[in-house]
């Protein structure tokens, strides 16, 4: 694996570090592909939970541009899109893990929608997330149109994509677009001890929401409570499921394994 992502797998957590600082984390091709490579290296069965956090001062900037504008570089943006990011964010959407996205500084362009795809997005209260596509000439990818409205509503989320205003971590969490902004000092041992939790719970049950809220905007009602049914008959044919009854009925605290 390229230097670029750092993996590392202890006590059931996946750990991805977007690792080019220089270039406050922009993803070029070597950086994607090892990118795709780290998330399917998540789908083995001692991954639990999985945490992606920026190396240095930045979340991740996005598109390197430096690749795009040197004619011997650039791949084009079909290759861009079709092979870079949308790759990763379908992995991250499908990967039957959950997944936090630590945002340890700015996030933005397809680095805002990276994290906005996540499971979970905990964010410094020093970071920022910008849609900054519009400043270039260019529209939200990396699903960016797709969540952003889902997260924030149509009205805020069109309005922050084509004036590309800068959005504190702050204002992120009141708009409901993250889940929690936190103190610099206290932020990656937050989103540790989160990710730890989610690795700690029942991971059937946990991939099972994933599918459910991955399919709750395409399905109508009716569809949507038959997907229900199906997946929650399966998640109580798990053992996690006979584990938390008994510790429920024996008042203690349960310890699932993930099956």
């Amino acid at each position: 694996m390229s230097n670029s992502i750092l993996l590392q797998v202890e006590n059931n957590i996946a750990t991805i570090t977007l690792n080019r600082p220089k270039v406050f984390n922009s993803f070029n091709k070597e950086m994607a592909h090892a990118m795709q490579d780290a998330l399917d290296r998540c789908k083995e069965d001692d991954v639990r939970a999985v945490m992606i956090v920026g190396e240095g001062k930045a979340f991740c900037a996005g598109q390197d541009i430096q690749e795009i504008t040197d004619p011997e570089l650039n791949p084009g943006f079909k290759a861009i899109l079709d092979d870079h990011y949308n790759p990763i964010v379908i992995k991250i959407r499908e990967l039957e893990k959950p997944v936090v996205a630590a945002v340890n500084g700015v996030a933005a362009g397809a680095g805002a929608n990276i994290a906005l795809c996540c499971d979970v997005v905990i964010a410094t209260e020093s970071a920022a997330f910008i849609q900054a596509f519009s400043k270039i000439g260019l529209i939200p990818d990396s699903a960016g149109t797709w969540f952003l409205p889902r997260l924030i509503g149509f009205g805020k989320a069109s309005a922050i994509a084509m004036l590309a205003d800068k959005i504190t971590a702050n204002e992120a969490e009141q708009m409901g677009m993250i889940y929690k902004a936190i103190k610099d000092d206290e932020f990656l041992a937050f989103a540790k001890a989160k990710t730890e939790k989610l690795a700690n719970l029942p991971t059937i049950a946990l991939a099972n929401t994933k599918k459910a809220f991955n399919a709750s905007y395409s399905n109508n009602v009716e569809q949507q409570l038959a997907l229900e049914s199906k997946l929650q008959i399966e998640s109580a044919q798990t053992e996690d499921y006979k584990e938390g009854v008994a510790a429920f009925m024996e008042k203690r605290s349960p310890k699932f394994k993930g099956n």
